[in-house]
């Protein structure tokens, strides 16, 4: 199941644009803890810590306790990080608390199995992967880690749909009524041979000589 990280935040008092720049002022960034119908809980974060997770890929996915300083611990899903547009350091960031027993909609990353044993793959064909996320419901207790797909079997031409998940956790995707592709075995691409076309070669120089610079050519005098 998913991971559970703790990470420590400071608690803030005041909200708004104003607020959120002194927080900035001072090395940290601002952030806010909502829903679950209790009121928004004003944060300010360690950097170093954002930006460690951010690194680390599926952040969307992992759940947070965010242990808030002379306040309770509550667990949460980063929601949404807002970026400077110049320095591309976070500058805001949303964190959804989470009801015991809810269902959340979350991305859930793929991982792909004996990619070197397939023998599609081995006949050169090429992994082209549809959906490196799956967006799902899922409980909050049991939110995959990663949805993995075997494989060991397939051929070129086979597509990996959500049935060839191993295990769902009991997640349904947001996706519903069909069976949709994850990811494909295409069969390898073939460079077309370049037929190179000879240049046309120069028309044939002219036998009569041009005639000199400066005035017309003269007239063939007549035999008497």
């Amino acid at each position: 199941m998913v991971q559970t990280i703790r990470i420590e935040a400071a608690a803030r008092g005041r909200a708004g644009k104003g607020a959120a720049r002194a927080t900035r002022r001072e090395g940290l960034v601002p952030g806010v803890i909502y829903g679950a119908k209790e009121e928004a809980t004003l944060i300010a974060l360690d950097p170093r810590v954002v930006m460690k997770e951010l690194h680390k890929g599926g952040w969307q996915s992992h759940l947070y306790e965010v242990a808030v300083t002379d306040g309770p611990t509550v667990r949460t899903l980063m929601r949404d990080v807002q970026f400077d547009p110049v320095s591309d350091r976070p500058i805001h960031i949303d964190f959804q608390r989470l009801a015991p027993g809810a269902r959340i909609r979350v991305k859930v990353p793929v991982t792909f199995l004996n990619e070197e044993e397939c023998p599609g793959l081995k006949a050169g064909g090429v992994l082209n992967v549809v959906r490196r996320e799956v967006e799902v419901f899922a409980a909050v207790d049991a939110v995959p880690e990663s949805f993995v797909i075997d494989l060991g079997e397939a051929k070129i031409g086979d597509s990996l749909r959500w049935s060839a998940v191993q295990d769902k956790g009991g997640a349904k995707p947001v996706i519903s009524g069909r069976d949709f592709v994850v990811a494909t075995v295409a069969p390898p691409t073939v460079d077309e041979d370049t037929t190179i076309v000879a240049p046309p070669p120069p028309p044939e120089a002219t036998k009569q000589k041009a005639p000199p610079a400066g005035g017309a050519a003269k007239a063939p005098a007549k035999k008497k």
